[in-house]
């Protein structure tokens, strides 16, 4: 290509947005505000599977044991427990320990745990963590046969309700993108279709003297880019402070919260969002130009 040639497309291109300036800062405006609703979803599904993750990895399985186990025999149920696949840690916890854990628990109400007295009824348990949540059940059922574990409990009808909460917030969270990426696209390029549709005579006339559909197309397709690396950047600035902004909110009422943190995640978001604003802002312009080069 020319070096004549891409000035010419370069300059039609600062004509054009110059000359439909309302047109282009329409565009502009389209693609700012549909990545920026559309980033704000994607940082918040991102978020809700940390969240969900997270609660997942906080369901542990507690092994009780029988009174009357001798400790060679605990030492056999903690090692057949730790060969199980799927485990990653196994914890002894005391009664002794077991009792003031509990006390803490109970906070205002420990007094309680006075009338007790001496007497510490509860059993020595081992505390099992898992590396995937769906393993939970199963392992749960392999220690309960093992001998010398009286009872095994993991909170069955909580662990169910979070990963039916997980489940539903991958599943949500990813047709919820694709719902609004789609938008997206139909937005922006009926917008740019407004910007080739003002123009039609122009393509009409570039196409009866001569010029090829790639002479063309080639303005519009960098007008698209420009358009789309514009408001891609425009969304990207809007969306850190967002963020930057709702992280702070949390963390100063929710210290513990399991955010993402904001960097390199919102580098990651800035680069995908001017990115999807060149392709949309190409594939408007491809789209558009498509009906009216048919001359």
């Amino acid at each position: 290509m020319k070096l004549q040639t891409v000035e010419y497309y370069f300059r039609e291109v600062v004509t054009s947005m110059v000359r439909n300036r309302w047109m282009s800062f329409a565009s502009i405006g389209t693609v700012a505000v549909s990545l920026f609703i559309l980033g704000v979803f994607l940082i918040l599904v991102v978020n809700m599977t940390k969240m969900a993750s997270s609660l997942e990895s906080q369901v542990q399985i507690s092994a009780y044991l029988d009174d009357a186990l001798t400790q060679e025999g605990r030492d056999e149920v903690e090692r057949m427990t730790k060969d199980l696949s799927g485990v990653s840690k196994v914890e002894f916890i005391p009664k002794d320990k077991a009792l003031e854990i509990l006390r803490e628990r109970l906070g205002d109400r420990k007094k309680i745990l006075d009338a007790l007295d001496d007497s510490n009824p509860l059993p020595d348990y081992f505390l099992v963590t898992v590396k995937s949540a769906d393993d939970v059940p199963k392992i749960a059922t392999a220690i309960a046969d093992l001998y010398g574990v009286e009872e095994v409990k993991y909170g069955q009808d909580v662990a169910a309700n979070i990963f039916d909460l997980t489940h539903l917030i991958r599943v949500f969270g990813f047709f919820l993108m694709l719902l609004l990426t789609g938008a997206t696209i139909f937005i922006i390029a009926n917008t740019i279709r407004l910007t080739v549709f003002a123009r039609r005579r122009e393509i009409a006339v570039m196409k009866y003297v001569g010029a090829t559909d790639w002479f063309i197309r080639w303005p519009f397709i960098l007008e698209g880019i420009a358009l789309g690396f514009i408001g891609g950047g425009i969304s990207a600035l809007a969306l850190r402070s967002f963020y930057a902004a709702m992280a702070s909110k949390i963390y100063s009422t929710l210290a513990f919260f399991p955010m993402v943190e904001q960097y390199p995640f919102m580098n990651y978001v800035t680069v995908a969002l001017i990115v999807a604003g060149i392709v949309i802002g190409i594939l408007g312009s491809t789209v558009s130009l498509k009906r009216f080069l048919e001359v």
